[in-house]
């Protein structure tokens, strides 16, 4: 956490002046800008700000390489020659970068997110806090920005450094995409040419911001599904079978937790109820504890004879999930198939 103010967090009025340089973007001032936003003037008109068609707000943003104009912002990043925090100056491109503890190189984004990030993600939450009627506390808010910090920040840092490359269909590949052809001045002359590249870096800024946002939310969800995981393990009869009452990510916990769950029974969007399996690896095909083979490909009447649950709806052919109308007859189906496993291993012969 910055040890100083940033500029712009001492006060929600006093109006900042944010510039970044012209020319060819990418993902990390793109990104720079979106978290500045959201967390300065999250009611502003983020792209309307780039295009100059916005209503003024607090913050004002502006992109060019003049020296001047450099020097009489309030907030530079990812131009300048730089890195003073306290100052306001957040560029990277020196010799002596400035540095994660582990000696990653920051981009732009890092180094705004790093001061300016947990502003942002308060901002980003507060629909959602509101809707969820409990307050977003200090332990919480830097669990959440810890947690888009590695998911999304840092592997733009390594990219934009040259470390690691994001890959093809990568947010820096979408935030590229936005800008204007190679042959632009060419074809249509400097003046268009500039107001397409104004243009690209208003949707490469909408994109970025929509991604950051869904980042945040999904970051905050995770963590709150933990929480619930580990309360339904606690209160599972069977540890091998997790009963939650609302659909959400249970694997993540389940493997970081070792939990030692065979299926977990749901409820799905169509209203039935789901048993999936749990897979022997997060993230691998297969399962701990396959369906029973009987089931395989069945549904309706033909798989509630076979499984002896009145309300079996289907079994999915690979074995991994099947499903009842109910829940206590996804519950059954579930201790259905563990009594059929352990039946099935004590017939099997042992081996010498």
């Amino acid at each position: 956490m910055a040890q100083h103010t940033p500029i712009g967090l001492d006060t929600a009025t006093a109006p900042v002046r944010a510039l970044t340089h012209s020319g060819n973007f990418h993902v990390d001032e793109t990104l720079g800008y979106v978290v500045l936003h959201y967390a300065l003037a999250p009611e502003g008109d983020l792209r309307g700000r780039v295009l100059g068609t916005a209503a003024p707000d607090r913050l004002v943003f502006e992109r060019s390489r003049d020296k001047a104009r450099i020097g009489a912002a309030d907030i530079v990043f990812d131009v300048g020659g730089v890195y003073d925090p306290p100052a306001g100056r957040y560029d990277h491109h020196m010799r002596d970068k400035p540095l994660r503890e582990d000696g990653t190189p920051y981009s732009a984004a890092g180094l705004l997110w790093a001061d300016y990030g947990r502003a942002a993600v308060r901002n980003i939450l507060s629909v959602t806090m509101a809707a969820e009627g409990a307050p977003l506390d200090e332990a919480r808010l830097n669990a959440i920005w810890q947690g888009v910090d590695k998911g999304l920040v840092l592997p733009i840092d390594l990219d934009d450094n040259g470390v690691t490359k994001m890959g093809r269909l990568s947010l820096a590949e979408v935030v590229s995409a936005c800008g204007p052809t190679w042959d632009a001045v060419e074809l249509f002359g400097a003046e268009e040419a500039a107001r397409r590249e104004t243009e690209g870096f208003a949707n490469a800024a909408a994109a970025v911001a929509a991604h950051l946002v869904n980042a945040v939310e999904r970051v905050r969800a995770s963590h709150k599904a933990v929480t619930r995981v580990l309360e339904a393990f606690e209160q599972a009869e069977d540890k091998r079978i997790l009963l939650m009452e609302t659909g959400m990510p249970t694997e993540k916990v389940i493997f970081e937790h070792d939990l030692p769950v065979v299926y977990v029974v749901s409820p799905a969007p169509s209203g039935q109820w789901n048993i999936k399996a749990v897979p022997p690896a997060r993230g691998e095909f297969g399962q701990r504890v396959s369906l029973p083979d009987a089931w395989a490909g069945l549904d309706g009447q033909a798989l509630a004879e076979a499984s002896g649950i009145a309300d079996a709806v289907f079994a999915h052919p690979a074995r991994f999930i099947c499903g009842a109308t109910s829940r206590e007859g996804a519950l059954a189906m579930a201790r259905r198939a563990l009594e059929i496993d352990a039946a099935s291993r004590q017939a099997a012969p042992s081996k010498a």
